[in-house]
């Protein structure tokens, strides 16, 4: 693709992300699962958990980009494309459940999304396999946020759990495909300062 139609393309896919709705292209999983009723503080509390998870996957739509436009690997951008389609899905999915629940998408969001674009192009800079490296722990560390807001929520919140459950599934396969790909591991420091963004981009999309 030429590099001005290359651009307009990237910066139409970040106002989709941040400003409206990308469809998902896959039955969302809660659809299958019956609305058990819930009381105020469960919504809020569900509303709120799918609020951070959102604002996550706007977050993984921008590390993506950011990877696949420093890459110089086909494979590697056609990897990165591939989760980027299910992570797609996945911010779908997850404003629906905001919406059924009465919540609303975090107003930080336009923030986290040119912070997440910045770090993984920078990310994908470093060369291939820290890049895959990078992708990998991000991974990692979604699916032990995503398995915090599993133990957090009640038993009775199944249509919740079923989009929850199924991110997790596929933030591993993510994670699993990294790896094989040749995926370096990050020095503990990296990994560190990645655990604080991430709780600080948690808490506050919690409760804005």
């Amino acid at each position: 693709m030429p590099f001005p139609d290359n651009v307009i393309a990237e910066f139409d896919r970040a106002l989709r992300t941040v400003l409206g709705e990308p469809p998902s292209h896959r039955r969302n999983p809660a659809d299958a699962v019956g609305e058990e009723p819930l009381d105020d503080g469960q919504r809020r509390r569900a509303a709120a958990l799918m609020r951070v998870n959102h604002c996550g996957e706007v977050c993984a739509q921008a590390l993506y980009q950011g990877q696949a436009l420093a890459s110089s690997s086909r494979e590697i951008r056609e990897a990165l494309a591939r989760a980027a389609s299910e992570e797609t899905d996945h911010l779908a999915w997850s404003a629906q459940r905001i919406r059924e629940l009465g919540g609303r998408a975090s107003l930080l969001n336009p923030v986290w999304y040119a912070g997440a674009l910045a770090l993984g192009y920078a990310a994908g800079k470093l060369g291939d396999r820290w890049n895959l490296g990078f992708l990998a722990e991000t991974e990692r560390q979604v699916e032990s946020h995503l398995q915090g807001h599993l133990d957090r929520l009640g038993e009775r919140d199944a249509k919740t759990r079923a989009v929850i459950t199924t991110m997790q599934q596929e933030e591993e396969g993510h994670r699993k495909t990294a790896e094989a790909l040749g995926a370096r591991e990050l020095p503990p420091p990296v990994r560190q300062a990645m655990r604080w963004a991430a709780k600080l981009m948690t808490t506050t999309s919690y409760w804005i």
